[in-house]
C-alpha cells in the first residue's frame, strides 16, 4: 500500500512543479485596496515620458508602491488648543469659565466621574492610554497639556 502511494506521488511530482499559465489580464488589474505610485513620480532611464504606474520588471511581475505619511509634529500650542477644544465640547463645562488653569472640581464644579470622562476623551483625542495613577493627578487643562507634551516628547 505504501509503495503505491509513494509511486503515485513520484509520478505527480513533475506536474507539481510545472509553470503556471500566464494570465495577461492579471497584470492590468488594479487592486482597489492598494494605492499605486503616481504616474509622474518615476521616469524610465533614458526616457522623456513618465513611467507607467506599474514598475516594469522582466517577466510578469507587478510592483506596487504605497505612500505613507506621518502626522504633523505636535507643538505645545497645538496640544493646548486640542485640549481646550475637547473640554469646550464637554456638556458639563461652561466654555466661558474655562481657562488653561481652571481646576476641574474647584472652578468648574465637576466631580471625579466627570474627570474620568475628560481623561477618556483626551485618550481618544491623542491616541494613547493614560494610566489611572497618572490620570488621578490631572486636575486642570494645563496639567493635561504638560502630561501629553511629556509623553509625546514635545518641547519648545
Amino acid at each position: 500500500m505504501a509503495a503505491r502511494v509513494l509511486s503515485a506521488c513520484v509520478r505527480r511530482l513533475p506536474a507539481a512543479f510545472a509553470p503556471l499559465p500566464r494570465v495577461p489580464t492579471l497584470a492590468l488589474a488594479r487592486p482597489l485596496s492598494t494605492a499605486l505610485c503616481p504616474v509622474g513620480t518615476r521616469r524610465r532611464a533614458g526616457a522623456t515620458q513618465p513611467a507607467s504606474p506599474f514598475a516594469q520588471v522582466p517577466g510578469s511581475v507587478t510592483q506596487l508602491c504605497r505612500q505613507y505619511s506621518d502626522l504633523p509634529p505636535l507643538t505645545l500650542e497645538g496640544i493646548k488648543d486640542r485640549v481646550l477644544y475637547v473640554l469646550k465640547l464637554y456638556d458639563k463645562i461652561d466654555p466661558e469659565k474655562l481657562s488653561v488653569n481652571s481646576h476641574f472640581m474647584k472652578d468648574l464644579g465637576l466631580d471625579s466621574l466627570d474627570q474620568v470622562e475628560i481623561i477618556m476623551a483626551m485618550e481618544d483625542e491623542f491616541g494613547f492610554e493614560i494610566p489611572d495613577i497618572d490620570a488621578e493627578k490631572l486636575m486642570c487643562p494645563q496639567e493635561i497639556v504638560d502630561y501629553i507634551a511629556d509623553k509625546k516628547d514635545v518641547y519648545e
